[in-house]
């Protein structure tokens, strides 16, 4: 058994088909994070003046 990475339900990681999550509801809750960029991966070159001025 693991806990879901969005909800924190303990499920057999092995028998659900929308692995890393418990049911497609977290997926479909971790999808919008990404997508709205609530989760974003940090960039090691650092924002340039002219790249923060286009924003």
């Amino acid at each position: 058994m693991v806990k879901c990475p969005q909800c924190a339900k303990k499920f057999n990681y092995h028998e659900s088909k929308w692995r890393p999550f418990c049911r497609e509801r977290c997926r479909q809750v971790d999808l919008g994070h990404w997508i709205n960029e609530t989760y974003t991966i940090p960039s090691k070159e650092p924002v340039s003046e002219s790249d923060k001025k286009d924003e």
